[in-house]
């Protein structure tokens, strides 16, 4: 499971014309879901969301975490971070859930962030959408659940 976390001042997603999510604030989550999977990425992932130290204090060093600064979480599925370019130019995707599989699990992950207490917004799942984001700094983090096993943790 990978996620690409952008910090940002404001974030929207439309489908159809329709802004169907808005976050003044917080984390945009660009979650894709891998074959193979399970509750556990999901657990490990939002827990890394939750408390990763990517906003500033008062010194301006990265020493809060989306909790200390009580942020938003915008979450958009997005299959295309499974993406395979090793061979030729026309991208793999063989590594993505299968979507029923994938769905689960990021419902999941939106489930366990909104009991922490995060306010969670939501594009929806397999349709287009339309993302705005005014990345903050900019700040953008690929968290990735398979390289878990990182120094520290």
């Amino acid at each position: 499971m990978k996620v690409l976390l952008q910090r940002v001042v404001q974030a929207s997603v439309e489908v159809g014309g329709d802004e169907v999510a808005r976050i003044d604030g917080g984390v945009v989550c660009l979650v894709g879901v891998a074959q193979g999977d399970t509750e556990d990425d999901v657990r490990h992932l939002v827990e890394k969301t939750l408390n990763l130290r990517i906003f500033a204090d008062e010194a301006g060093k990265f020493n809060l975490s989306l909790l200390d600064v009580k942020g938003q979480i915008l979450a958009v599925s997005q299959f295309t971070l499974l993406a395979d370019t090793r061979k030729g130019r026309r991208p793999s995707f063989t590594q993505a859930a299968p979507p029923v599989h994938a769905e689960a699990l990021f419902n999941r992950f939106v489930e366990l962030a909104r009991g922490r207490g995060v306010i969670v917004g939501t594009g929806r799942f397999q349709q287009h959408m339309l993302v705005r984001i005014c990345n903050d700094g900019p700040v953008t983090v690929l968290l990735d659940s398979r390289s878990q096993q990182a120094i520290g943790e």
